[in-house]
């Protein structure tokens, strides 16, 4: 693996109480720069869209967008321990961009529902793994637009007839009234997800509803919009911050293909000209670079995926499964820094950059390197019991009965 340990547990970083204003990236000026939308009265409007300069020659151009997500999301630097000399990591904190509502998939979200509101769509249908977070994302967007959504959740034969339970996103989505459709991973492997989309979507019909149908991960060349707008965003606080800083490369998690579309797209046409790199969580690398060929090549673009962006593999061991080590890291990383990774998405890829760099130190050397977290906090409490014996910090507190009561606020007794 090189001299460079990817694991924390030796580490003893302090980790600072504020971010020096020289390395944050977000302030209440950008806001009007950014188009700030997330925290103003205009939250869950729906608003006419107007591409980038640089992207108006790509077709379709969606007629209008919703403001679901709380936007502009921060950016700061990210105190990681064993870097390449001279490399800085940044955090584009894409995880902040709601409560419920949160993450990468907020972004395309605010595309894709304003087109399923045009269609006069009165219900959503959309798929994924049964703790999916585009599901419970797209959940709670459909509930704040009052409309019903239809969740097909991918597990295990062994569970497919049972109760799912409240864990997670499973939580959120049955407390907005989503109703949940379970399919075993074998029916899902054997049907696929287009089908079994369709299915239910024809039997909605014939009960007179009128659905609209969001592809996994909500990752088709409408969805792609969100990060060709997300680098504009990015374009303006590099403008407007408060730290002179210019990114070589952005890394991200690769789950379903539409974040990297967008970004790499996006990345490209922009003044950015950053390089893209993408850690896939499922699938290959082959399969993603053809995926987001489809997604551009539905844009119009007219650009090659294998030269925008580059794609690795950090399945480790399956899709959504992790290893001892990758859930050490994950603890390692909230440690050492504060900044909680999910298990599934952006820990396996902050995983698979710190070993790259670890391995092959003078590729990194000397670059800024921009780290796009997207979310899924959510997906840690399905790993509660595999990380308990990663975790402790607790005791019982002795209290010697020398110590006398004294009176304050929080009286509780």
């Amino acid at each position: 693996m090189g001299s460079r340990p990817i694991l924390l547990h030796s580490l003893r970083i302090p980790l600072p109480t504020t971010i020096a204003r020289s390395q944050r990236l977000y302030s209440p000026s950008i806001r009007c720069h950014a188009q700030f939308h997330g925290m103003g009265l205009d939250f869950l409007a729906k608003k006419p869209y107007s591409p980038p300069s640089w992207a108006t020659h790509l077709n379709p151009i969606p007629s209008h967008s919703f403001s679901l997500g709380h936007l502009p999301t921060p950016i700061h630097k990210w105190n990681l321990p064993n870097l390449p000399n001279n490399t800085e990591v940044w955090l584009k904190r894409d995880d902040l961009s709601g409560m419920q509502l949160s993450g990468n998939k907020v972004r395309k979200l605010e595309f894709l529902l304003a087109d399923a509101v045009e269609q006069g769509a009165d219900c959503i249908v959309t798929i994924g793994g049964i703790q999916s977070n585009h599901c419970r994302a797209t959940a709670v967007a459909a509930r704040y637009l009052n409309l019903d959504c239809y969740l097909i959740l991918r597990t295990s034969k062994v569970f497919v007839d049972q109760d799912p339970g409240l864990t997670g996103n499973l939580l959120v989505e049955r407390l907005v009234g989503a109703q949940i459709e379970l399919i075993s991973k074998t029916e899902y492997a054997k049907i696929g997800s287009v089908a079994l989309t369709n299915h239910l979507k024809q039997k909605l019909i014939s009960e007179g509803r009128r659905p609209y149908v969001i592809p996994v991960g909500g990752s088709n060349s409408l969805g792609t919009w969100g990060y060709i707008e997300a680098v504009r965003e990015l374009e303006q606080q590099l403008k407007t911050g408060n730290a002179d800083v210019n990114f070589d490369d952005i890394v991200v998690a690769c789950g379903s293909g539409g974040t990297i579309a967008g970004l790499s797209l996006g990345s490209c046409l922009s003044s950015l000209k950053a390089k893209v790199h993408a850690f896939s969580v499922c699938d290959d690398p082959d399969y993603f670079h053809d995926f987001v060929q489809g997604l551009l090549d539905g844009l119009e673009a007219g650009v090659d995926s294998r030269n925008i962006v580059n794609i690795q593999n950090a399945k480790g061991i399956g899709y959504a499964i992790s290893t001892p080590e990758e859930l050490k890291f994950v603890t390692d990383i909230a440690a050492a820094t504060g900044v909680v990774l999910d298990p599934v998405y952006s820990g396996k890829a902050a995983y698979g950059l710190l070993k790259d760099m670890s391995e092959h130190p003078k590729k990194w050397e000397g670059r800024k390197v921009l780290f796009i977290h997207t979310g899924g906090l959510l997906g840690l409490y399905e790993k509660a019991e595999q990380m308990d014996s990663l975790v402790g910090n607790w005791r019982r507190m002795d209290v010697p009965e020398s110590v006398l009561r004294e009176d304050g606020i929080g009286k509780m007794f």
